[in-house]
């Protein structure tokens, strides 16, 4: 390392490649960045977003040779890597280390293609700086302990947290991640949803940090699609073959954020711009005054309550007095634990109850303006309960359903106003989420879903919108990479423990696959995944073996005490 000054170079000035040169700008006088890019354009555009007066920027390799590390942020591509990093062990000094991003390829066959095993060790940034924090250091048998202990120096300064997720994990956790946001590639090719419902849908509904759209475009389209075709090529898992509109955006240089537009657009300094053709602007609707639910589930109970916190009467309509009795207890009981915590006041609870009228007359939903099925997740039952609605619901009424998994066509045809159905999925819990999925039918009016809209709002929720298909959006994303997961147990190694780790810490998920699946439930789980794959035996996901094999046995996550894994209490009792 010559002088006092850290000269730091990267290697590819892409999505990762910038964000570390962001990252590493500002960290002292005594650092000099150095980037450099094949492409003069990429090299432009990374000059006018960063500081040039602590940069350095060109197209040569031969830039780089004063670098005491180079970063080689170029391709998921074996072949270009080992051939960018033999070039840059003749570029530059006989004593630079070089650190290979790459986060499937194996670190020590790019080593020992390099010519200089011993200073080639692995830098695995998960997520492009500042939108990821955490970085890996690969190292192989051969790395020597300055070129580590340099590269943590160098990761120090970046401001990443350096973290041990372990090889097989890692890239467990990479093709899972990777997996998911080629769905959702999917899902914008199909027309189920728009780009920016199907980011919200899943940051909300799921707690992500980012939606998955927004996520691509971070990481860069070339990028994932490059990782994509290693990941199909090494494991024939057909779901990680490339979807093919991302490769048609990649041909057409959207590239994402780095290029300025990818799935959404961005200003030359890398924020987004609001797509004013998918905005979704408020129109004139029917007046909602009253509104119908029908069940005493807790569901139904929920959106009572909801409805009526936000001032809305109410009729909820169950089966049987005892139980139209006991609906109208349980929101009671809600309302009262949200006045103690000081959510509402003594006052606030007694007009809430005050608007819901608890009843077991069908003939009560007749003055109501929309109203909601909200019956056991069966078939058979929801299309009963809507032919009963229809038949007392008053002319121009909305009818809504709130199934999970069913055809909302299904549904509406035992009505015989289906262009007046609409699904309204709600999600567990009701008076704690923030996210409705409106789902349109081929049938449903413009005027049925404005009003949809129109109520969620006025609930103080998020709706997004979707075709009428199985799993709608959340589910239909989620429960494919909670699958994958579990048959990457049975082809792999690598454990529970280890993937739900991988998981969190590289890709900032709130839980990883295993710990959600215990907490929504392996009997829930394997029959959500069983109703995806009916809907598309060619093409949903067929449950994996191990799932079914532990709902037979009992195990079914949190409620039983074991699933994926052995709850705390449970172990406690039988040590």
């Amino acid at each position: 390392m010559g002088g006092q000054t850290l000269v730091i170079g990267v290697m590819g000035l892409g999505s990762l490649g910038e964000g570390i040169v962001r990252a590493l700008l500002g960290s002292g006088p005594d650092v000099q960045v150095v980037g450099v890019d094949h492409d003069p354009g990429v090299v432009h555009r990374v000059r006018n977003r960063l500081d040039s007066r602590v940069l350095s920027l060109g197209t040569e390799l031969t830039d780089l040779k004063r670098a005491d590390l180079v970063i080689e942020s170029v391709s998921e591509d074996l072949g270009v890597k080992e051939n960018v990093l033999r070039r840059l062990r003749s570029a530059c000094s006989p004593g630079t280390v070089l650190a290979t991003v790459s986060g499937t390829l194996p670190v020590a066959q790019l080593a020992i293609a390099s010519g200089c095993p011993e200073r080639v060790l692995g830098m695995r940034f998960f997520l492009p700086p500042p939108f990821g924090r955490s970085v890996e250091l690969v190292r192989t048998s051969m790395t020597s302990p300055d070129a580590v202990g340099l590269a943590q120096r160098v990761a120090d300064r970046a401001g990443s947290d350096v973290v041990s997720v372990g090889g097989g994990p890692g890239e467990a956790a990479t093709e899972l991640v990777y997996g998911y946001l080629n769905h959702a590639v999917a899902m914008v090719e199909q027309n189920c949803a728009t780009v920016e419902d199907i980011d919200t849908a899943v940051r909300i509904g799921c707690g992500l940090p980012y939606g998955p759209l927004q996520l691509l475009d971070l990481i860069g389209l070339d990028t994932v699609r490059d990782t994509l075709r290693t990941l199909h090529c090494r494991t024939g898992n057909r779901s990680l073959f490339p979807a093919l509109l991302l490769d048609r955006m990649v041909e057409k240089g959207r590239l994402g954020r780095k290029s300025g537009r990818g799935f959404h657009l961005y200003t030359d300094d890398g924020r987004v711009v609001p797509d004013a053709y998918t905005r979704r602007e408020a129109r004139p609707v029917r007046d909602l005054d009253r509104i119908g639910v029908v069940g005493s589930g807790t569901m139904a109970c929920g959106i009572a309550e909801v409805v009526a916190r936000a001032g809305l009467e109410v009729t909820l309509v169950a089966r049987g007095g005892d139980k139209a009795s006991a609906a109208f207890a349980a929101v009671d009981t809600s309302l009262s634990a949200a006045e103690g915590c000081g959510g509402i006041s003594e006052g606030e609870r007694i007009d809430v109850l005050g608007r819901i009228e608890a009843t077991d007359d069908y003939a009560a939903l007749s003055t109501c303006d929309l109203v909601i099925e909200a019956v056991a997740e069966e078939l058979p039952v929801k299309r009963t309960v809507m032919g009963q609605i229809d038949a007392v619901a008053k002319p121009g009424a909305t009818l809504a359903t709130i199934t999970s998994s069913f055809s909302v066509a299904d549904i509406a045809s035992a009505t015989g106003r289906p262009s007046q159905v609409i699904g309204l999925h709600f999600f567990h819990p009701v008076p704690a989420t923030e996210l409705v999925e409106v789902v349109r039918t081929g049938a449903t009016e413009d005027g049925v879903r404005d009003t949809a809209h129109a109520l969620v709002r006025r609930l103080g929720m998020n709706a997004v919108e979707c075709t009428d298909r199985a799993g709608f959006i959340v589910n239909a994303l989620l429960f494919p990479y909670l699958n994958d997961a579990i048959r990457m147990l049975v082809r792999t190694d690598v454990t529970v423990e280890e993937i739900d780790t991988a998981v969190t810490t590289a890709f900032g998920h709130p839980v990883g696959p295993f710990a959600l699946l215990d907490a929504i439930g392996l009997d829930v789980s394997l029959a959500i995944l069983r109703r995806l794959n009916a809907a598309a035996p060619d093409a949903g996901p067929v449950p994996a073996a191990p799932l079914e094999q532990l709902v037979a046995a009992g195990y079914l996550g949190r409620k039983t005490g074991s699933g994926f894994r052995i709850a705390e209490s449970r172990a406690a009792a039988t040590a």
